[in-house]
């Protein structure tokens, strides 16, 4: 599945002539193309779908909006778990041993 997040814009950039934010959505922070709302500043909120912003969200309806998806879990299916994501990182073999328990549970 692929949900359109609301996330809080961290920082504001222009990259090779396109306007980009880093996005916290909940603690896991991505880029994003902010082409679409060139308006949005840092600390507004936004709904965002495959890396594009595509609508400005009040701070209420987006923390509502991420602890129900927290609550049912459509962030960890949506971003992974970012503590897992970031133990592999650090230590590349701990990713063939957590494929190797997914296989396995399969």
């Amino acid at each position: 599945m692929c949900l359109a997040v609301p996330g809080r814009v961290l920082e504001i950039e222009e990259r090779d002539g396109t306007r980009m934010a880093t996005v916290d959505f909940g603690g896991v922070v991505k880029d994003v193309c902010l082409e679409y709302l060139p308006d949005l500043r840092v600390g507004e909120y936004a709904i965002v779908h495959v890396g594009f912003a595509l609508q400005r969200l009040d701070e209420e309806s987006a923390r509502q909006t991420l602890a129900l998806f927290g609550d049912l879990g459509m962030l960890e299916e949506e971003f992974g778990d970012p503590w897992e994501q970031a133990a592999r990182s650090a230590d590349p073999a701990q990713e063939t041993v957590q494929e190797t328990v997914q296989e396995a549970a399969r």
